[in-house]
């Protein structure tokens, strides 16, 4: 919108215009400097909401690789009802935003065309009205910013769809900047890591075609070459892994399942591993049943437990409690405890970044630096938190929540 356009319109509305221009400057700034994707999808969702003064809001994107529309985040969703649910590009208001890559305003979805009505459905949530502008590139539509049911008894306006059309223009740049950042970032952590593993690989394979090389190195030269080959696999496995779950990609298989079965079933795949280190092992068998994707939260427990013993002393134990969330009786808090040499506060603080490893302990160790990020990804997309309690020379306790069946 023009200069000239705005200077056109009643004193109110213009105040009303340039006050919201100059918060989506505010915004703008932000959203560029922003490259987590789930802060930044954080950051224009509360945009959205503060912008329109709507009950909720909610960005819709296409997949990349199905061209599916599928709900990114939303203020009044969690994360497992947003998994059910496929948007469909034919019969559906944000359909027909990403097709035309124009807004759309209707006042009452009850005498529409088009709305779809599973998510209200889903969430026994009444839909009345509601404003959808594409999220739009200079290249590509990559989605749908909605904002639904304005506040009280007011309809939305011009005033809602020219600011939520600019904060729209904003956000998909900040996407899509956010969606190459990542990429490249991680393109370029995976490559460094690959990089020692080869090294060894190459080192090994040269020694190994030398005449001269004594019997008993190259005995020692062949088993480098297993483990390094093993390391590459583990790598590569948990780039995967973790490249499916940031993009997206990964989608939780829902069933009710017995928590303590589960979790003896986990003791028992990690028991060679605590024999060698004679360290013992006990579950609780308190009768919890879980909803969730009963791979992952295994995948999750394994984690833990080989963690556990990894960083625990020889004769050491690790002990797992089921509770019922003190905070939130639909949840159920795993915790797995062990006597190790515990981490420092400063440590503490980076146990969930990639790569990272505890210097005192990564020489006696092997993993990959990726075990607790993807953990960490898997308990969020059950709309579940983890966290850890410490303390140098006593151990350590990660605790996980989940939800209850």
């Amino acid at each position: 919108m023009s200069i000239t356009e705005i200077e056109k319109r009643d004193p109110h509305t213009n105040a009303v215009l340039l006050s919201h221009y100059e918060r989506i400057i505010e915004i703008s700034r932000q959203l560029n400097s922003t490259y987590d994707h789930g802060s930044l999808l954080r950051q224009i969702i509360a945009a959205c909401l503060e912008l329109t003064a709507c009950e909720a809001a909610s960005i819709i994107l296409v997949d990349p690789n199905t061209g599916e529309l599928r709900f990114e985040i939303s203020s009044n969703m969690d994360p497992k009802q947003m998994e059910e649910i496929i948007v469909p590009m034919e019969d559906s208001i944000a359909g027909w935003v990403v097709k035309h890559g124009e807004p759309r305003v209707i006042q009452d979805v009850s005498n529409t065309a088009g709305h779809f009505g599973k998510v209200d459905d889903t969430m026994e949530f009444r839909t009345r009205s509601m404003v959808a502008v594409p999220l739009k590139t200079h290249k590509k539509v990559v989605g749908v910013l909605e904002a639904i049911n304005k506040m009280g008894e007011a309809k939305f306006n011009e005033i809602d769809i020219n600011t939520l059309t600019i904060l729209a223009g904003q956000a998909a740049i900040a996407i899509e900047n956010a969606r190459l950042f990542r990429q490249s970032d991680f393109i370029a952590e995976m490559v460094h890591e690959l990089r020692t593993p080869l090294l060894s690989l190459q080192v090994s394979t040269a020694l190994l075609l030398r005449e001269d090389l004594p019997t008993e190195r190259h005995d020692e030269m062949v088993g480098t070459m297993q483990s390094e080959t093993q390391r590459l696999m583990r790598l590569t496995t948990d780039f995967l892994d973790l490249a499916r779950m940031e993009s997206g990609r990964t989608k939780l298989e829902i069933e009710v399942f017995d928590l303590p079965k589960l979790l003896q079933e986990s003791a028992v795949v990690v028991e060679p591993q605590a024999h060698d280190k004679h360290i013992k092992i006990s579950t609780d068998n308190t009768p919890f049943r879980i909803e969730g994707d009963r791979g992952k939260i295994k995948q999750v427990l394994l984690n833990l437990l080989t963690n556990a013993i990894k960083y625990n002393r020889k004769n050491g134990e690790i002990f797992i409690h089921t509770s019922l969330h003190p905070e939130n009786e639909s949840m159920v808090r795993v915790a797995v405890e062990d006597t190790g040499y515990g981490i420092s506060k400063e440590n503490q603080k980076q146990m969930f970044q990639k790569f990272f490893r505890v210097k005192t302990t990564a020489r006696e160790t092997t993993g990959t630096g990726l075990g607790l990020v993807i953990t960490k990804h898997i308990v969020e997309a059950h709309s579940g938190q983890i966290w850890l309690e410490s303390e140098e020379g006593k151990g350590t306790t990660f605790f996980v929540t989940l939800p209850l069946a």
